[in-house]
């Protein structure tokens, strides 16, 4: 039986809260767009995020295959970092849904002004390249541990992108644990972005739903695409009021799994055969590196999960730890009391 539940932050259950505020929720058709708790949802993502418009979608994977599809036409090339979700965990949507190509850049989900101009195939007059349309930003970036973007970096990545012509989309699954921890806003995060999409069945707690943002002629297009993609939802506002119960009371306490997450890091790394990058430890996500003659990733998963903490395996010999709303400091001290255990056999 699984007692710490360190998968993902989107094993959290909503609150008695949340689920009041499901209940009560006053509810319209959204296709037709009159469902008032959506449209009040869709409204205050707009507002935190700076654009002029956003619209509620069942999964970040449908705001960013949305966004693809908004920015690209089929045969295109779209730059990400290494590890981004929209390459590597939405089921190869992009190529056979959007039908645009990857180009993956950096290291640890980050990369440079120069990879970018390095990597953009230009629209040239032999039509020998696949043309990059489409720059694509994930942050905080799940694969590289819950990094966090460098401001600095991300206004040089956009300006050459800009020179190039490209569009630029940020996945922002976790974008308010990049702003608490960073103390700047989302709205200033999302500024030199087209479109923007926003998670809230993780960190927030919500059961379903994210928002794609950007321009209102951008989200009228996405109405469509969302249609096109199955996503159009009738009732919605009964999922949308979980979504804005999150937004509006789970977003400063955020950084108690930023600190949960430290914690767990700090603590694992003193154990004999576990590392743990602390640098690369921003928020809630702690990659946890397995030395010989430790068992895999797999196995040291499996025994783990008999002293009741469940963890994903991330390779060969690494663990991946996220830590949520339903998962508190004892629980994370537990977790390590597991590890230790785990480790001594």
């Amino acid at each position: 039986m699984i007692s710490i539940d360190l998968r993902s932050d989107t094993v959290t259950r909503p609150s008695r809260e949340m689920r009041k505020a499901m209940a009560d929720a006053e509810v319209g058709d959204d296709v037709f767009g009159e469902d008032p708790t959506v449209n009040r949802l869709q409204d205050a993502a707009a507002k935190l995020l700076g654009k002029d418009a956003a619209l509620f979608v069942p999964s970040g994977s449908m705001a960013n295959q949305i966004a693809l599809r908004l920015h690209c036409q089929p045969g295109d090339d779209v730059i990400v970092g290494e590890g981004a979700h929209n390459y590597l965990y939405e089921s190869g949507a992009g190529g056979a849904i959007a039908g645009v190509q990857f180009t993956v850049v950096g290291a640890g989900g980050l990369f440079s002004a120069q990879d970018v101009a390095a990597a953009a195939k230009p629209a040239d007059v032999h039509h020998v390249y696949a043309p990059t349309r489409l720059l694509c930003i994930e942050n905080t970036h799940n694969r590289g541990g819950g990094v966090i973007w460098p401001r600095a970096v991300v206004a040089e990545v956009v300006t050459v992108a800009r020179k190039l012509g490209l569009a630029l989309h940020l996945d922002g699954a976790r974008l308010l644990n990049a702003a608490v921890a960073s103390g700047v806003s989302a709205r200033e995060l999302a500024r030199p972005f087209d479109t923007v999409s926003l998670c809230f069945s993780k960190g927030l707690g919500a059961p379903v739903g994210s928002v794609i943002a950007g321009s209102g002629e951008l989200v009228d297009r996405a109405h469509r695409l969302r249609k096109m993609l199955g996503g159009g939802m009738r009732q919605a506002g009964i999922l949308a009021a979980g979504a804005f119960h999150g937004l509006t009371h789970n977003v400063a306490r955020l950084a108690d799994d930023h600190a949960n997450a430290r914690l767990l890091a700090e603590r694992l790394s003193a154990v004999p055969g576990l590392s743990v990058d602390l640098a690369r430890v921003q928020t809630n996500i702690v990659l946890v590196d397995l030395a010989a003659p430790l068992p895999a990733a797999a196995d040291f998963a499996a025994a783990l999960r008999v002293r009741g903490v469940a963890c994903l395996p991330f390779g060969p010999r690494r663990l991946r730890l996220v830590t949520h709303l339903d998962v508190d400091r004892a629980a994370c001290e537990r977790a390590v009391e597991a590890f230790g255990e785990t480790v001594r056999g």
